[in-house]
């Protein structure tokens, strides 16, 4: 697999039609801010400060919908349908990112590689296959003008890639994979020896090795399998990891995931039934658990 080649096609894709307007006008915004002077501050909220133009606006609009946040740009606050520190906030005491290199796949717009900023690792690189996605953290990235990576590439790519990672974070992910067990193997793929993997994934509570494998899930069409814990520790064991260390587990609520006027469409309130014990199909709501696994 030539991983030059596959982003020299995907970069074809900011020449989509749907994509074309809003990358022209993040070039321009790109070029007109190289000598501009923003300070930003990187809490639970991403803060920037700095000249104001009405540009920001309108090429935030632009960008929506806007998954992971929140971000404040001036007085501009981009309230994302995710409070995306309630996640980190979760997993940040079990992290030691100094000094090393770090992948994040399925990055989204960078929220949580920005986080990772202040732990003064040696390299952050971002995969996320999304043209979108990726204009916005070239959006953020103006202002905060970090040294980010960010790669239009998926999971699948890993094991390809010319550079292997101390740290690889996986939040969000599995579940959307058609074979868990091959996906734990090309993220294993990519680590030094030592290394460790953050997972963030859905899991269904239960004794049994058993699995969900649902036509749809809280509305979503792209999940293929929900584990019991006692499972995806079989899932792991397979794949030759030398430790698991469980990090907590939690349900989402909608109280960080919710719609806003950043985003488009529905949220959690829309996938779950009226008195949030369930989802809209009769499922368990969703629960995700987090682990740190050793190479």
């Amino acid at each position: 697999m030539n991983i030059k080649e596959i982003l020299k096609e995907r970069q074809k894709w900011f020449e989509w039609k749907n994509i074309e307007p809003i990358y022209e006008k993040i070039k321009q915004w790109k070029m007109e801010n190289r000598k501009l002077k923003y300070e930003y501050k990187i809490g639970d909220i991403i803060e920037i400060n700095g000249e104001e133009n009405p540009k920001i606006l309108e090429l935030a609009k632009m960008l929506k919908p806007w998954r992971k946040g929140p971000f404040k740009i001036n007085n501009i606050f981009i309230n994302s349908e995710w409070k995306s520190y309630i996640k980190w906030n979760t997993i940040k005491k079990f992290l030691d990112l100094e000094n090393k290199d770090i992948l994040d796949i399925g990055c989204n717009n960078g929220y949580h590689m920005f986080r990772m900023l202040k732990s003064n690792p040696k390299s952050i690189t971002g995969f996320d296959p999304s043209a979108l996605f990726n204009l916005q953290f070239e959006f953020i990235n103006s202002f905060i003008k970090s040294n980010i990576e960010y790669k239009l590439l998926g999971v699948e790519h890993i094991p390809y890639y010319e550079k292997k990672f101390d740290t690889i974070f996986c939040m969000g992910v599995l579940y959307h994979r058609k074979d868990p067990i091959e996906m734990l193997k090309e993220v294993k793929a990519g680590l030094k020896k030592g290394g460790e993997i953050i997972l963030d994934t859905l899991i269904i509570e239960g004794n049994e090795e058993v699995a969900l494998s649902p036509i749809r899930y809280a509305k979503m069409k792209n999940i293929y399998f929900i584990p019991t814990l006692k499972t995806l520790y079989n899932w792991i064991e397979k794949t030759n990891f030398k430790s698991i260390e469980f990090i907590g587990k939690r349900y989402t609520t909608i109280n960080e995931q919710r719609k806003t006027e950043w985003i488009e469409g529905e949220s959690l309130e829309h996938f779950l039934n009226k008195n949030q014990t369930k989802t809209i199909e009769g499922y368990e709501p969703p629960l995700r658990l987090y682990l740190k696994i050793k190479n």
